[in-house]
């Protein structure tokens, strides 16, 4: 009996076809590990101003200078290399908040070991939401000040960041003393402050998705 060998060309032709196998099992997999980012032009319209509505690329949270429950100035600074969760909210409500907080506490305590995770609440009542009224609705929920900062501020500037920047609510309105936002949005920003998902923050089993996507996010930065 003879022995038949392999010519070089099937041998190379063997190899680069298990090499590519390789490659897109490792592309798959890894692609599949990381969460999508949004641009303005993915989003529904009705959430986006329409001075962003299409832009495709490199949208990112802008600079902002808010008060939190400890009366300190905060801004963007305060979350450099962070992921961080924002939502808007307001003390006095009865409706959705009380659940989005609980659920924000839930995802804090879980995350409570995570020095690069934080938490950011915005009070869309800013002016009556003052930063006594803040630090007591803080200490309800025992909100850690250095991991979730509920802030207060100018409520143009407030209005602006959900509707220019997080696209929590509709675009209707101006910030002024007559307009008025309420969303159960809760919005995942990275490290480079882009957006990275979009969750529904009284329900129980977005919030268990969101925990997981932010354990996704840090293998990213690994």
């Amino acid at each position: 009996m003879t022995n038949k060998k392999s010519s070089p060309s099937t041998l190379i032709a063997f190899v680069a076809v298990f090499l590519i196998g390789v490659f897109v099992v490792y592309f798959i997999q890894n692609s599949g590990d990381k969460l999508p980012i949004y641009n303005p032009a993915d989003i529904n319209p009705s959430l986006v101003d329409e001075s962003v509505r299409d832009v495709k690329t490199n949208h990112r949270i802008q600079t902002f200078s808010l008060i939190n429950q400890l009366g300190d100035t905060i801004s963007e600074k305060n979350f450099e290399g962070k992921i961080y969760v924002a939502d808007f909210f307001f003390t006095r409500c009865m409706g959705i908040c009380p659940k989005m907080t609980k659920q924000m506490d839930r995802a804090a305590t879980e995350l409570a070991d995570e020095k690069d995770v934080m938490f950011l609440s915005h009070s869309v009542t800013p002016v009556s939401d003052s930063v006594v009224v803040l630090a007591e609705y803080a200490e309800l929920y025992g909100a850690n000040p250095e991991q979730w900062m509920l802030v207060t501020g100018d409520k143009k500037e407030i209005y602006d960041l959900a509707r220019k920047f997080y696209f929590a609510v509709t675009t209707e309105g101006t910030g002024d003393s007559t307009d008025f936002i309420h969303t159960e949005n809760f919005v995942l920003i990275d490290k480079e402050k882009r957006i990275r998902g979009f969750y529904d923050g009284t329900s129980s089993n977005d919030v268990d998705q969101l925990i997981d996507d932010i354990r996704t996010l840090q293998k990213e930065y690994e």
